[in-house]
């Protein structure tokens, strides 16, 4: 091949290359705003389970607190604290925290607390324990999660927060017990939290989304 038809066939790959990365970028800037949209809707629809029977009219997502550990909160990984409000005032807290201790590995679990201190809902966002046994901490396989509705760090007392057969008043699951113990641990260890931060949680400023 000739100096002028390498040089010709490297301009050409040039002008290809140059036209693919224009497109790529219309493309990104086209379709930016929807993604962020469809993510934010996906985000809001696995939290507002959390929340039930609490009346807000701010968004679910709008206002995030990201606590690097060490946090006080369960797990080691960063924990997430979204706040939402009613006619500007404090209505709850949802707690995204992480259980070290599930039979299988860690479980995400989303918690929701009403400001008073009560638990609005808890639900879990990620696991891997063991199908049919402890993978009935998810509200689509039992009822489990949802006797915690409504408690508080006062009801019952801190003794309190535990399976009914280590002493406390809470269901396990029938053929598992670590799974059970390691998410009410996590949700024991956040009201402690709750309790000794809510006015911090509700003034802190929201931390800026990464770009």
């Amino acid at each position: 091949m000739s100096d002028r038809s390498i040089v010709k066939t490297g301009m050409t790959l040039g002008m290809i290359a140059a036209v693919c990365t224009s497109l790529v970028a219309a493309t990104y800037q086209l379709t930016k705003d929807r993604i962020a949209a469809n993510e934010k809707a996906l985000l809001e629809q696995s939290l507002q389970p959390a929340l039930t029977g609490i009346f807000y009219d701010s968004g679910v997502s709008e206002s995030r607190l990201v606590l690097q550990p060490p946090h006080g909160l369960p797990g080691n990984d960063p924990a997430i604290i979204y706040r939402v409000f009613a006619e500007g005032e404090p209505a709850a807290a949802l707690f995204v925290v992480t259980a070290r201790d599930g039979f299988a590995g860690p479980i995400r679990i989303v918690l929701g607390v009403e400001a008073s201190g009560s638990v609005t809902g808890v639900r879990i966002l990620q696991h891997r324990e063991t199908p049919g046994l402890g993978d009935k901490i998810v509200s689509a396989r039992s009822d489990w999660v949802y006797q915690f509705d409504g408690r508080s760090m006062g009801d019952p007392q801190l003794l309190g927060w535990a399976l009914k057969g280590d002493g406390g008043e809470f269901d396990q699951l029938t053929g598992a017990s670590i799974t059970p113990r390691a998410v009410i641990k996590a949700i024991r260890d956040t009201l402690v939290y709750f309790d000794a931060n809510r006015d911090a949680i509700f003034q802190a400023a929201a931390t800026e989304a990464e770009e």
